[in-house]
């Protein structure tokens, strides 16, 4: 399906796919080789992305990772505010993600920086935060009157293309689960929005691989899909490994999920992911 999103007045195609690549700004992201703290990291890091063919870079300050220390409000918006000034700085033109489950992070981002895209990994409030559920605290949770999350409303107001997560372990509750709050965005006057089915997040070892087997389903609600596996322990469990070594193990999940409809792939290792795209689409242009 060809499909395009609205970003700051240009249009962004996804054919063919794009990479997006991963910048955290954390010192405990589960990948060491992912991490990028000072000035000099984050630059460096802006440029290789650009430099290998990532269309988007996606800038995080709070780590997702199961156990990862909590971060407050105010100390992430201070990371961000850091890389996001160097990202800006290297890349003015760059098209920025910004991965935060905040509301008040996502307008700082937004309105001061320029973000492009808002990319929550709470399912809109949720859970699947440091493996913590959202729900047991009061950032980012829904209005209790209306059942409308709160980042949905904030991403509404500031019109910037939002990517929804799922946390539910099955492709039945992703599909249900989408469809719903697809609706709740939509009737806010939300209109550019990407789906990530949400690998690692709320899920069993078997339920990723199943999910991922079955992907070309959620085509059916007729938005881009993201998929994020890069060097996740969906790989490195299978293969009884480590992060460092899941890299090859990435590349041919990347190829799979490809084969099934991704629209963008969210990695660490950018050319291996922009080479894997380009060979998947030497394939496709065969299909009949």
């Amino acid at each position: 399906m060809e499909y395009q999103i609205q970003t700051n007045g240009r249009l962004l195609g996804f054919n063919p796919p794009l990479v997006m690549g991963i910048l955290n700004a954390t010192p405990d992201s589960f990948y060491s080789g992912s991490r990028q703290q000072t000035e000099k990291q984050i630059a460096e890091r802006t440029l290789q992305i650009v430099s290998q063919g990532g269309a988007i870079i996606d800038v995080g300050a709070f780590s997702t990772r199961p156990g990862a220390a909590e971060v407050s409000q105010a100390d992430e918006m201070a990371r961000l505010r850091t890389a996001l000034s160097i990202v800006r700085r290297e890349a003015a033109e760059a098209i920025v993600s910004v991965d935060t489950f905040r509301p008040e992070v996502a307008r700082m981002a937004v309105e001061e920086y320029g973000a492009n895209i808002i990319n929550d990994v709470s399912e809109g409030g949720l859970t699947g935060v440091a493996g913590v559920p959202l729900s047991d605290r009061r950032e980012g949770t829904a209005d209790d009157a209306t059942d409308v999350p709160a980042m949905f409303s904030m991403v509404a107001k500031l019109q910037v293309p939002y990517i929804l997560m799922s946390v539910q372990p099955t492709l039945r509750d992703t599909l249900l689960s989408f469809a719903h709050k697809t609706e709740q965005l939509r009737a806010l006057g939300q209109k550019d929005m990407i789906l990530d089915p949400g690998f690692g997040f709320g899920k069993s070892l078997q339920q990723n691989y199943e999910l991922l087997a079955q992907l070309e389903k959620l085509n059916v609600l007729g938005l881009p899909l993201l998929v994020g596996v890069s060097r996740k322990s969906m790989i490195f469990r299978q293969l009884c490994t480590t992060p460092d070594e899941a890299l090859n193990g990435t590349t041919a999940l990347h190829a799979v999920a490809l084969m099934k409809g991704a629209s963008i792939l969210r990695v660490h290792d950018v050319r291996e992911a922009v080479e894997a795209v380009k060979l998947v689409e030497a394939v496709r242009q065969f299909e009949k």
